[in-house]
């Protein structure tokens, strides 16, 4: 198998069915996702593939290092906020392995376009982490034009310093993706081939909601970005579709340079959708360990390796996503660090392939908990429990516990002794966003 180069695409606060290949509605509102809807029919879709957390930085921190986020301090934060400026514990440590910091190792060179939001210079950041290049956001959301955070910070750097430059920042991370994948082709033609790593990390569809032509908006709520009063859903679908119209730049750059076959992209999102989602037929969104607040498109696509038009039902989480590439790109793990992730080789290679994977959730906020076994699912929320069958009732709304109370007290048992492999949540760590978990069925 020859390494290949890999694009792993991030979406921020994505919900399961917004794009046409999970069902999207896609007729009343002409189509939003035609080029991730090919890269599904070409190569393959997970349809049980779940975020590390359901709020953004926790799972950033799993994606990053292939293993729990609970392992780490800065990923007890729900999610890290603008507290973090300044701090030296809130964030991914340095010494910490990567899965850029392998790849690295591995001969691949490295670039991070995109949203961080895993801690900031001096003590943190992507050229700290194995990245050789970084443009993007360091903290959680900007505007999409002023580039500045919630706290009306200007927030767009270039590597460590901070950059100013004018347009609409999904627009702005597209074509650098570009610019970095020309930059690699005329680079191995000079050089030598050599295998890179492109970590694509959008921030659409998350708040502000403004599309290209939302300027005067962004002038207009400038300081006020939660602006709770504002967007809508046709906005919400447009700023999807100026994300898919990019993936689509991204992809042809790969075709124009022959870079396509031998390229492993992957797509998914952080967590769960927000307001304006759509997560049919889930429950629930961010900051929920509800399906709605976990459940993410999972979209492979690698000419090489992966049978065209494949769909798969294999549990699997964020962190088996690192893994997968560490395998894919033959670089070594570290010892001291083993990863939790589980590699989908195997199953991209031949869709049909499963083997079990468990799969556990913690959250400060609430008292959430989950694991995930099989067709049989362990919810708890505000100190009730529940048990769920996801094949037969994926929104949760049918409470098995009474029935099968054996079956519950066994995967209650089962979350207590992974929790016991965990460093407890700390007492200072905070959860920023008020989000509760939604239409709970009462036991």
């Amino acid at each position: 198998m020859k390494r290949p180069n890999v694009i792993f695409i991030v979406a921020d606060d994505l919900g399961f069915a917004d794009l046409g290949c999970y069902g999207g509605r896609d007729a009343a509102f002409g189509g939003v996702s035609p080029q991730l809807d090919a890269l599904a029919a070409s190569g393959i879709r997970f349809t049980q593939g779940y975020s590390n957390s359901p709020v953004c930085s926790p799972t950033r921190f799993a994606l990053m290092t292939g293993r729990y986020q609970y392992r780490l301090r800065g990923a007890a934060e729900e999610p890290i906020n603008s507290r973090s400026r300044g701090s030296s514990t809130l964030g991914l440590p340095t010494e910490h392995p990567t899965m850029p910091s392998l790849l690295k190792q591995a001969g691949y060179r490295t670039a991070l376009i995109g949203k961080w939001h895993l801690g900031y210079p001096p003590y943190f950041g992507p050229l700290r982490s194995g990245y050789d290049e970084f443009f993007g956001p360091m903290s959680g959301g900007v505007d999409y034009f002023t580039h500045c955070s919630s706290n009306g910070q200007h927030d767009l750097w270039f590597g460590e310093e901070e950059r100013a430059e004018e347009g609409y920042l999904t627009d702005l991370l597209s074509h650098r993706a570009v610019d970095y994948i020309e930059r690699m082709a005329a680079r191995n033609r000079e050089e030598g081939e050599a295998p890179f790593l492109l970590s694509l990390h959008y921030t659409a569809p998350h708040w502000p909601w403004e599309t290209r032509d939302d300027e005067a908006l962004a002038q207009e709520v400038k300081g006020n970005l939660f602006h709770l009063h504002g967007g809508n859903i046709h906005t919400y679908r447009r700023m999807i579709h100026h994300m898919d119209e990019g993936i689509g730049w991204v992809m042809q750059a790969l075709r124009r340079h022959g870079l396509e076959r031998d390229t492993l992209v992957i797509f998914t999102s952080d967590n769960g959708g927000e307001r304006f989602s759509d997560n049919w037929p889930l429950v629930g969104g961010k900051m929920d360990l509800t399906e709605g607040g976990i459940r993410v498109p999972w979209i492979a696509h690698w000419p090489a390796f992966i049978p065209a038009g494949s769909t798969s039902a294999q549990p699997c989480m964020t962190m088996d996503w690192t893994t997968t590439v560490v395998a894919a790109g033959g670089a070594q793990q570290d010892a001291a660090y083993p990863l939790d992730g589980v590699s989908l080789l195997p199953v991209l290679r031949d869709p049909a392939h499963a083997f079990a994977r468990p799969l556990h959730w913690r959250m400060n906020h609430r008292g959430q908990r989950a694991l995930r076994d099989g067709d049989w699912k362990y919810l708890r929320v505000d100190g009730h429990d529940y048990l769920f069958n996801i094949p037969a009732d994926e929104r949760e709304r049918a409470n098995l516990g009474g029935r099968d109370p054996a079956r519950l007290a066994d995967m209650r048992d089962a979350w207590e002794a992974w929790n016991n492999t965990m460093p407890p949540i700390p007492e200072d760590a905070t959860v920023s966003l008020g989000y509760s978990v939604k239409d709970m069925p009462q036991r």
